[in-house]
């Protein structure tokens, strides 16, 4: 197994490798993950978009539907391409450091905690004129162990390993580290230092992802009019849930929208209300 350099670095002084584990914050790094992943196929669609105030956003999940160029939430593989003429040089800036940081992290760890391929005896009887020669015995990589699918495997020049499989593969495998998945003996426990490298790259990698995607609870001031009366057209999320979204008209009580004021006196509309919305800014968009 690799000695990592990033290992022996994150050591502190009187590190003993068989110390008991103790207790790591794996919630919350688990659930930064699997908002990467799942968000995944909408940062990779938005790298061939122009970046611009939009409605809906990007996730369509709060109106209920899909569009059908947009790539499924969890489809695999869902993996980073060359683009010769991005649109969105933030999107892509996100996805290729996010996947950068997590195959990295995810070698750190796999060095840490990942049991080197088992190697197994092989006989070796050679014969010479017609005469069995003393039998040998020799040491072979365990091929079984080494194809083991719940093995990360490092990349070389010549296979990317594990890689190949993408962002969303490397997700889930450190998740199941961070919650201490077994797989027989192949993975130790995760040690507390080293949960704490995991959970603050998930927690980066989340916060890029969101704020790429303009879904990290920032206002943003929608490109068309109020379909009702033609005022400015606000939107909020709520940061990691974009079902949360509400979008606020800033004319005030006068604004004719068929939905209740809210507690600042303006036209508001939120989760289903949402979908008539944008009905309204489609027919708006067409006259």
């Amino acid at each position: 197994m690799p000695n990592s350099p990033r290992i022996q670095g994150i050591r502190p002084a009187g590190y003993i490798v068989d110390e008991a584990p103790l207790p790591v914050p794996v919630a919350q790094a688990a659930d930064d993950l699997r908002a990467v992943r799942e968000q995944w196929g909408d940062l990779l669609a938005a790298i061939g978009r122009p970046p611009r105030a939009e409605w809906p956003p990007r996730d369509s999940r709060a109106l209920g539907a899909v569009p059908d160029d947009e790539p499924a939430v969890g489809r695999l593989p869902l993996i980073l391409r060359e683009h010769p003429a991005p649109l969105n040089l933030a999107a892509l800036d996100a996805a290729t450091t996010t996947e950068r940081e997590l195959f990295e992290l995810c070698d750190t760890v796999a060095a840490a905690v990942q049991r080197p391929v088992r190697r197994r005896p092989s006989l070796n009887i050679p014969s010479y004129s017609g005469r069995t020669a003393p039998t040998r015995i020799r040491m072979v990589v365990d091929r079984a162990d080494r194809a083991d699918p719940a093995r990360w495997s490092y990349a070389s020049p010549t296979d990317p390993g594990s890689r190949a499989h993408g962002l969303h593969w490397a997700a889930v495998w450190l998740e199941g580290r961070a919650l201490g998945e077994e797989s027989g003996d192949l993975f130790a426990p995760v040690r507390p230092l080293l949960a704490d490298e995991i959970a603050a790259t998930a927690r980066r990698a989340r916060a890029r992802v969101e704020r790429a995607l303009g879904r990290d609870g920032q206002p943003t001031a929608l490109d068309r009019p109020c379909p009702y009366c033609r005022g400015p057209l606000t939107a909020y999320t709520r940061s990691g849930d974009p079902a949360a979204a509400t979008v606020v008209c800033g004319t005030g009580s006068s604004c004719t929208a068929p939905v209740l004021l809210n507690g600042r006196g303006r036209r508001e509309w939120s989760g289903a209300e949402l979908v008539g919305l944008f009905g309204a800014l489609e027919a708006e968009g067409r006259r």
